[in-house]
């Protein structure tokens, strides 16, 4: 069988080239608990074998391209992956178990700084392109009464059983009417050492804005989140990093704010606008008001609010209604842009945490627990993998027209996967110029 390949995509080296390079020359430096001499896979082989598996969606991919190996002397990881062995499931669970996941962050990043060189993160600024937008939430990716390790977190419930469970923070730039996020370095909800509590949402976030802050400073990153970030030792820990932030702010969870608003109700500003949404009118209602206690106490720090209410323009019916703060200015001329920038927050659940535990990341299994780091670490190159799709869509004009006349992403990975079995590939561009052959998708103009 010879190998496919394309005279184009062998001077080019594409994104995807460029994270399993990286990846390789970042396994030497990882941490390798052999001890002795038996080391047939190197740390590589480990790494770009769970890479793998997250990149194509493929749990089986492995085992298949052992059988291809061995049939035809040459296989798609040793291809497409630069594997020079290629390690059993179990092998690449123990190795990784004691690997950290920060290790891999530098990736995120690589990745971004690709992005923002080819002009594509100008797509998400805001507020006239001097800001960018980063959602955060947690959500929980695995739960057990039986399966634990050192670093879960654990409950008691009513029948008296303690379920252990992990949960993680995923920040992701977003940007209003932009239907792709870009997945950055999760920050996870973990037993920490020195203190007796357990982590928390808040506690989590804090530290990642401790570790990544800088690095995103440069950018006028605003941080978006729900009423639970409306916290002010997390938004004093925001404007200490010199970040920004817009987070919702709830009637009940902030009474002395919502009281001093209603004190100084002469203070507040409003703005009315009508839209046309196809079917009927809607009567949008902003409200703003500025300096306001976001808690009791002489040391409150002073936000700014607003409001949008949205009704029914003929029946009067409340179709919408949100209020945040922020440490932003808040004029007539910004306040719609600063509201879409808040209401932006909700991609994070749909365009991120739906997609990755409904369209083919498969978020919530269990790929393997390990003792120490390993269901951190496999989520860690989960989202990796995401990310990388991402930025394959923004940057290659091939993949987002083979991705489009084929519909759906299963689609789209279901034929990779049978190509990867019955063909061998030169390299990821390889593979796609092919399918755009077969298509009959014609490159695009250099």
């Amino acid at each position: 069988m010879k190998t496919m390949t394309n005279p184009k995509t062998k001077s080019k080296k594409s994104v995807v080239d460029t994270v399993i390079a990286r990846l390789k020359q970042l396994a030497p430096k990882l941490p390798d608990k052999r001890t002795g001499k038996n080391c047939r896979y190197t740390m590589a082989d480990i790494v770009l074998g769970a890479f793998s598996v997250f990149f194509l969606q493929c749990p089986s991919f492995l085992a298949r391209q052992r059988t291809i190996q061995h049939q035809r002397g040459r296989s798609n990881a040793q291809t497409i992956f630069k594997m020079e062995r290629i390690p059993c499931d179990n092998h690449i669970r123990n190795m990784l178990d004691a690997v950290p996941p920060e290790h891999f962050y530098p990736e995120f990043r690589a990745l971004l700084e690709i992005v923002r060189e080819q002009g594509y993160l100008d797509a998400y600024r805001v507020l006239d392109d001097k800001y960018l937008l980063m959602s955060l939430d947690g959500t929980q990716y695995f739960s057990s009464y039986v399966i634990e390790c050192e670093l879960c977190s654990r409950q008691k419930r009513r029948n008296g059983k303690v379920q252990c469970h992990h949960k993680v923070i995923l920040p992701v730039i977003v940007a209003p009417g932009n239907p792709h996020v870009l997945a950055q370095p999760p920050e996870f909800i973990t037993p920490q050492d020195g203190t007796a509590k357990q982590d928390c949402e808040i506690a989590a976030c804090k530290r990642w804005i401790t570790q990544h802050a800088a690095y995103y400073a440069a950018d006028n990153l605003i941080l978006t989140g729900d009423d639970l970030y409306a916290h002010q030792p997390l938004c004093q820990h925001v404007l200490d990093h010199h970040l920004h932030f817009v987070f919702v702010c709830k009637p009940d969870s902030h009474k002395t704010l919502y009281a001093v608003l209603e004190e100084r109700a002469d203070e507040v500003e409003t703005l009315v606008v009508h839209h046309w949404n196809g079917e009927h009118g809607e009567i949008w209602t902003y409200r703003y008001c500025a300096a306001l206690p976001l808690r009791a106490g002489d040391d409150a720090l002073l936000v700014n609010w607003c409001e949008l209410h949205i009704t029914h323009a003929e029946t009067g019916e409340t179709m919408y209604h949100n209020a945040w703060v922020t440490d932003l200015t808040i004029t007539a001329k910004n306040i719609t842009a600063i509201v879409m920038c808040a209401r932006a927050h909700w991609k994070v659940e749909n365009e991120n945490h739906n997609v990755l535990k409904t369209k083919g990341y498969h978020l919530e299994h269990n790929f393997g627990h390990g003792q120490q780091y390993l269901a951190l670490t496999l989520l860690t190159l989960n989202l990796l993998a995401f990310l990388l799709h991402t930025v394959m869509h923004l940057s290659n004009k091939i993949y987002r027209r083979i991705r489009q006349a084929r519909g759906r992403r299963e689609a789209f990975f279901n034929d990779v996967r049978a190509l990867l079995v019955y063909l061998t590939f030169e390299s990821w561009a390889a593979v796609l110029a092919f399918m755009a052959g077969a298509l009959e998708i014609r490159p695009p103009p250099d």
